[in-house]
């Protein structure tokens, strides 16, 4: 049997693919993008993402405010700019985590899964409208 070194770093991701967790704004036509809470105290709330940087916290001056005690009071924040969108931890207790990995900084995409907390959160991107054509 082969020893593991006990110098190397490990990644530890959680599972993205949980089935209790719908994607609530999967099939909406969204204006700007948006980021829903879909496991958590508050389940169901969505907060628009049409500032340059979108705090995000537990002290209710924040954007998104996440009223629970495993979210830090100034937890992290969402940056908008012409090359994408990025989600920035703020130096909080118990981290943010973008698809299973707990980041400093990472980018976000439509369907990103974020854990902040006991709160799970999906980014969704504005979509074009489809147009149809008769071919």
């Amino acid at each position: 049997m082969a020893e593991l070194s006990t110098d190397s770093t490990r990644v530890f991701r959680m599972p993205i693919d949980d089935a209790t967790a719908p994607d609530l704004l999967n099939s909406s036509q969204i204006p700007c993008p948006m980021i829903s809470i879909i496991k958590g105290p508050q389940t169901g709330n969505t907060f628009r993402i049409d500032a340059p940087e979108t705090t995000i916290g537990r002290d209710p001056a924040n954007a998104i405010f996440l009223n629970d005690m495993t979210v830090s009071r100034s937890h992290a924040k969402i940056v908008r700019t012409p090359l994408g969108t990025t989600i920035e931890d703020l130096g909080s207790l118990n981290g943010t985590w973008v698809d299973g990995a707990i980041v400093n900084s990472a980018p976000l995409h439509d369907g990103s899964s974020v854990q902040i907390g006991t709160f799970t959160l999906i980014y969704h991107e504005s979509k074009p409208e489809r147009i149809e054509t008769g071919e």
